[in-house]
């Protein structure tokens, strides 16, 4: 058997489930990390680390994406993968050719963070994700989000769109 015959295809694993088994393994590293460096180090590498991520499987995205262009239309469709099998629940406020707002109502992400005793860190898990992504994806896309259920907020508040020209 090749390494290539042993390789997953994870666009078909669900992402909260991908975020679930990242976080088995980033929450022992981190907890050894604040052990040698403390926690303003850790979460600062911990931080840097996840958005260099972020951008990446952005723009590996982007170079899939119809066409070979990003749009806001390609990236809605996207979006269905973080919330497949109920991981988010949304509701859409608008979605058009320039914008994509919308507030998220429940959070499992955070949900499995709390439940995994990594609560506190979450937002670098998860929520730093977000603007990083649209970086990666599009960067004349920008997203501004001004309150997180993980930061304890009752809603997430989503508002992409285009960068002014």
């Amino acid at each position: 058997m090749s390494a290539a015959d042993e390789t997953v295809n994870t666009s078909a694993v669900p992402v909260i489930l991908k975020r679930k088994l990242q976080a088995e393994v980033i929450g022992p590293i981190y907890a050894e990390m604040v052990a040698e460096l403390g926690e303003e180090k850790a979460s600062t590498i911990l931080d840097t680390a996840i958005r260099k991520a972020a951008i990446a499987e952005g723009q590996a995205f982007a170079a899939s994406a119809p066409g070979g262009k990003p749009t806001m239309a390609s990236f809605i469709k996207l979006f269905e993968l973080w919330t497949k099998g109920g991981a988010l629940e949304i509701d859409v406020l608008e979605a058009t050719d320039s914008t994509f707002n919308f507030d998220v109502t429940r959070c499992r992400y955070a949900e499995t963070y709390r439940q995994m005793g990594l609560g506190k860190i979450g937002h670098l898990l998860s929520c730093n994700r977000d603007a990083g992504f649209c970086e990666g994806y599009n960067p004349d896309m920008v997203l501004d989000r001004q309150h997180t259920i993980m930061g304890g907020a009752p809603r997430c508040t989503f508002r992409y769109s285009r960068k002014p020209a």
